[in-house]
């Protein structure tokens, strides 16, 4: 579990870890970022609670330089990456461990289940939950199980882990799309299951929401970049749309019907997002719009802005040796 700046959901997503359903030994390693606010010192708390919780130190605070740590620092057969807003289900460990035996698969995952607390992550959640905001993404709108191009963080053979390198730490952003496809290059099997469920818990602002999906998006272009492939018209979709509504409010200084396009997208994105706010409270539902443009808009400026400066290495960096934990 790597974490930076933590504290409001890291205990009660550790609980989630140590209440599983699970008949096997588990652990959790966290690994500890140069978080400003109580994370190290809640995750102190929990590391004296309980034996099985302990800590390494992430001091660049880069999510695959931790993972990599805490993976190294591990010592089971199976990985399972959990991030600290993320809440497992019960039975998630199990039932993971169930599929890689049953399918034969390199890693497993299921469902990222998005919920929020107040109007707007409401909002925000239903958003990632529906097609109109994340496409065909079984892992945010779930589907019959099957062999997936990723998967909402992943439970993993180690031996694949090891084999490729671990995470590649060029990749701050996009580290899962990376490591899956090379998995997948390597011949083996992603494979994705609704049995699996996370609960998450969405971006409480449209300001970090836009800085969330515009490093989805830039990051995204980097894996296109180095691999060959790995993209396909779902992840163009929002440049696309970018670039067709900018078009359309500059062509309207000159001709004013093509803010048509503009105005298009506007009236998709409220109907779209009707049935996406069934049983939800007024003020979320108002807010649904907002969330779905700021996804889009980010995801696509990000994407098409991503600087090609970025994870100019490709190789994937070698997890490094355990660090004492503390």
């Amino acid at each position: 579990m790597p974490v930076l700046n933590e504290e409001r959901h890291l205990r009660t997503s550790v609980r989630h870890i140590l209440r599983q359903d699970y008949p096997g030994e588990l652990e959790v390693v966290i690994a500890l970022g140069p978080s400003s606010d109580r994370t190290d010192e809640i995750a102190a708390e929990l590391t004296a609670e309980d034996a099985r919780v302990r800590t390494v130190p992430n001091p660049t605070g880069r999510t695959p330089a931790g993972l990599n740590a805490a993976i190294a620092a591990s010592r089971h057969p199976v990985v399972v990456r959990v991030d600290g807003h993320g809440m497992l289900s019960p039975n998630y460990i199990a039932t993971a461990v169930r599929l890689l035996e049953e399918t034969g698969a390199a890693n497993v995952g299921g469902i990222m289940h998005a919920e929020g607390e107040n109007a707007w992550e409401h909002a925000v959640a239903a958003a990632m939950t529906a097609r109109i905001g994340v496409g065909n993404a079984a892992f945010h709108t779930g589907g019959a199980a099957g062999e997936a191009e990723t998967v909402y963080l992943g439970v993993f053979r180690r031996e694949v882990l090891e084999r490729l390198g671990g995470y590649n730490v060029e990749f701050i952003r996009a580290q899962d799309w990376e490591l899956n496809y090379r998995i997948r290059q390597d011949g083996g099997l992603v494979w994705f299951s609704p049995e699996l469920l996370v609960s998450y818990r969405p971006r409480p602002s449209v300001r970090a929401l836009a800085k969330q999906y515009r490093n989805y998006g830039r990051w995204r272009h980097v894996v296109a970049r180095y691999h060959a492939g790995s993209i396909n018209p779902r992840y163009l979709a929002p440049p696309a749309a970018v670039l067709a509504i900018a078009a359309g409010l500059l062509g309207a200084v000159f001709t004013p019907w093509t803010l048509v396009v503009p105005g298009g997208y506007l009236a998709g994105i409220v109907l779209g997002s009707v049935p996406a706010g069934r049983g939800l409270s007024p003020g979320a539902r108002v807010r649904i719009p907002l969330a779905l443009a700021t996804m889009h808009m980010s995801w696509g400026w990000g994407f098409l802005t991503s600087p090609r400066k970025l994870a100019r290495k490709v190789v994937a960096a070698r997890p490094p040796a355990p660090e004492p934990s503390r």
